[in-house]
């Protein structure tokens, strides 16, 4: 069976004309599924009935299931969803005053290597599919349903790295972005990539306005390829001629994440490479609270030291953030839920 979650609307429009239906048939499925979420088939009222049985017969709207519910004291819902061929996937919701961001999971498992991150501890298993993609979404909105609310923004940051799974995060964003689907602008998803040049020079050219984050997390490639081993394949200096491919030929700037970590990337010495490591991009960093992982010898920079880095940052001219906190009282770090979970069966 096909599910309908999984088809963007070029190939939803070619598996319509496959099927002697009008090209229109797409963009009304898209309105039953997205605008007025029907679940059913048979609640598609402007449909014929004998079509209705095919879309029956070859289709299906099915979403992953949860697994496991955590819900923060700010609001934050931490989800582990499993998936029809039963493995478990992290998604999460963060209520920030302008609105619902979800970080949504690209792969199950990740190969990436990151030293100080949860979503390692397991490894790939597979790419996503476009539909658990969606899923994850449309899962959080049917919670938000009840307070009258959906998710506004998109960060694809959770467990994987995106452009390793790079047409299914496209197909992705392109359906969340449709206007007869959810209608996420574009400036109000962020996909983040570890540094797959490739990755990057290619989304220069997809044609979307939407954002784009580098896991840089250090400043220099001794100490990046002790914590982040892909810098061994994709070195400081040929990611960052791909960031300013990317700044060029999209003209978008790029935001660069940077982790803070105690005694290993905090000092005004990391402070100062990094001021040289980025001089001449547009892009801007934001200063991420690390979230500690009893599996991990890493721990968070004080807030001092934090705020110094920063301080140091801005008066030398780099636009810099620190990333607000969510779910300190539950998993918090990504990965982490269902680490816990699979250490547990």
């Amino acid at each position: 069976m096909i599910n309908l979650y999984g088809l963007e609307i070029t190939k939803l429009e070619q598996e319509m004309l496959s099927r002697n239906q009008k090209k229109f048939r797409a963009t009304q499925l898209y309105s039953w599924i997205y605008g007025k979420n029907a679940q059913n088939f048979d609640d598609m009222s402007d449909i014929s009935k004998s079509f209705i049985e095919e879309l029956k017969r070859d289709f299906c709207l099915s979403i992953p299931k949860i697994y496991r519910k955590q819900e923060s004291k700010d609001g934050t819902i931490k989800l582990l969803l499993e998936l029809e061929d039963g493995n478990k996937i992290e998604t999460a919701l963060m209520p920030y005053n302008y609105g619902n961001a979800i970080c949504v999971t690209s792969q199950v498992g990740c190969n990436m290597g990151c030293s100080f991150c949860a979503s390692g501890l397991l490894k790939k298993k597979r790419n996503l599919e476009v539909h658990e993609l969606v899923g994850q979404v449309l899962v959080m909105n049917n919670l938000l349903k009840e307070k009258n609310q959906r998710v506004s923004h998109i960060v694809v940051m959770g467990t994987g790295e995106p452009f390793d799974n790079y047409d299914n995060v496209l197909d992705f964003i392109r359906i969340m972005n449709h206007p007869k689907a959810l209608a996420i602008g574009a400036r109000h998803i962020t996909v983040s990539t570890c540094g797959l040049i490739e990755g990057i020079k290619k989304y220069a050219h997809e044609g979307l306005q939407t954002n784009l984050a580098i896991s840089l997390h250090a400043p220099n490639d001794e100490l990046r390829n002790k914590i982040m081993r892909i810098n061994k394949f994709y070195p400081l200096d040929k990611v960052m001629e791909a960031v300013r491919y990317y700044e060029k030929e999209a003209n978008r700037r790029v935001t660069f994440e940077y982790i803070m970590l105690k005694g290993v990337n905090d000092s005004i010495e990391h402070a100062k490479q990094l001021v040289e490591l980025i001089r001449g991009t547009l892009a801007y960093v934001n200063l991420i609270p690390y979230n500690e992982v009893d599996e991990m010898e890493y721990k968070r920079s004080s807030d001092e030291s934090t705020h110094n880095f920063m301080s140091y940052l801005l008066k030398h001219g780099v636009n810099t953030t620190v990333r607000k906190e969510f779910g300190k009282d539950i998993d918090a770090a990504c990965g982490q839920l269902r680490a816990k979970e699979q250490k547990h069966e």
